[in-house]
């Protein structure tokens, strides 16, 4: 994947098409990017295991065969000139995209199997970091599934459809048709709502969760009350439920047809809601009784315990 991404760059440069408003080799790169990435956290992720998983193996092999088949056909439809997503037009995009179909699910359930070896317990483990990493696995599994939604008709193509035109099926947009204004890299729309988003947001728990209490580590040199593993914890749930809260929310946004940075009334009420819920459960996270002692078992520092 980083050498396909490479590719996929020089692509940018060499290559002047434009498919859907975008240019041609942007896909290509994005999930390139996307994959590498991903593959990376997953192999970090099984390589937390104290022992070898022949489950956790097989597991990572089906998320790099599938992810190498969606790559190929991306790419190979880039070559052609044609959309890799919800292209119906011909009966070979049509069953390109049936294959893409396919792999992904597979995809979706090995890491989902990976998601779940993640709660067979370890010795010795920091309660806070494998929580952040078993709920942010949990919330990725949940980003992924919500791509389903791309998949469904939109209005324009069920009538088409019910007059024998299918032509696609799916849209990254709501409420707009895919290839309008955009944001510059990521593509989301800029006139209606991006299923993307929430597809995004929720897959990259899996990174951002785990790094979570990597940061209460750190602070925990100038806020001695962090070293505390219940405090260190119980910021790792109040931080996955505002995470899970913020999934809920552009989720919700998409689904009405509204762009991300261009939020109404409503959305920006329930985003204060979810901040202010979040500043509370911190609150309550760092306020609340803890027994003094850290994640080895040891009195805590006296600083600590007067913290």
């Amino acid at each position: 994947m980083a050498g396909l991404a490479v590719v996929s760059a020089a692509g940018l440069l060499a290559d002047d098409r434009v498919l859907v408003g975008s240019p041609i080799w942007l896909k290509p790169l994005k999930f390139s990017l996307s994959f590498a990435l991903y593959g990376l956290t997953l192999a970090w992720l099984l390589g937390r295991r104290p022992a070898r998983s022949r489950t956790g193996w097989w597991a990572g092999t089906a998320v790099a065969v599938t992810g190498t088949v969606e790559m190929a056909v991306i790419v190979g439809q880039t070559v052609r000139g044609r959309r890799s997503h919800f292209n119906f037009a011909t009966p070979l995009d049509q069953a390109l995209f049936q294959i893409m179909g396919a792999t992904i699910v597979v995809l979706w359930l090995a890491t989902l199997v990976i998601a779940a070896l993640q709660f067979r317990g370890g010795p010795g483990a920091d309660r806070a970091a494998t929580w952040a990493v078993r709920l942010g696995a949990l919330i990725a599994v949940a980003g992924l599934a919500l791509g389903g939604l791309m998949l469904l008709p939109t209005p324009d193509q069920r009538a088409a459809a019910a007059q024998g035109l299918r032509d696609a099926v799916g849209a990254h947009s709501v409420g707009v048709p895919d290839g309008g204004p955009a944001m510059p890299l990521t593509g989301w729309s800029t006139t209606g709502g991006d299923l993307r988003i929430p597809h995004f947001v929720g897959m990259h728990a899996l990174q951002l969760l785990p790094l979570f209490p990597l940061a209460l580590g750190l602070l925990g040199r100038r806020v001695p009350r962090l070293n505390a593993e219940r405090v260190r914890l119980r910021l790792v749930l109040v931080a996955a439920g505002a995470y899970t809260g913020l999934l809920a929310l552009v989720t919700w946004q998409a689904l009405r047809g509204q762009p991300l940075l261009r939020p109404d009334a409503l959305t920006l009420g329930a985003l204060a809601g979810l901040l202010a819920a979040a500043a509370l459960g911190t609150y309550a996270a760092l306020r609340a009784p803890f027994r003094p002692y850290d994640s080895t078992g040891t009195t805590a520092p006296a600083q600590e315990l007067t913290a």
